[in-house]
């Protein structure tokens, strides 16, 4: 079997997939991803990934924040906006702009969720 088509990149690929439907839906929607449908869209999202095992830098692939990031960046072509952007001395497109926006929000939820999530058993060992 191709690694790309391992049962975990098909996951991971799906995940992805199902993060920028969600960020787009928000985006077409003018309404932050911190509110209501996304933001428990989303959480469901990060609980599939977890049981991927697939949340932490090491993992290939790396469904960590700093993973979901790069791909959902290069999949909204904002890797090269930013250099066109820096090239030309512009502003970056507004387009652009609210995309990048949208994905720091994703990234802040999905680094907290991370945190909590490897810090629960901590808190809820039986006495």
């Amino acid at each position: 079997m191709d690694q790309t088509q391992s049962p975990l990149h098909v996951a991971a690929e799906q995940i992805l997939d199902d993060l920028a439907i969600i960020i787009l839906d928000a985006e077409q929607a003018t309404k932050p991803l911190e509110l209501p449908p996304f933001r428990p869209q989303l959480f469901e999202l990060f609980a599939r990934a977890v049981a991927t095992g697939l949340v932490h830098e090491d993992a290939e692939p790396d469904l960590s924040s700093d993973g979901v990031l790069k791909a959902l960046a290069e999949r909204f072509g904002l890797a090269s906006g930013v250099r066109n952007s820096v090239a030309k001395d512009v502003e970056l497109a507004p387009e652009h702009l609210a995309k990048m926006r949208l994905l720091w929000s994703l990234l802040r939820m999905w680094m907290e969720w991370t945190y909590a999530w490897e810090r629960w058993p901590e808190y809820h060992i039986p006495a």
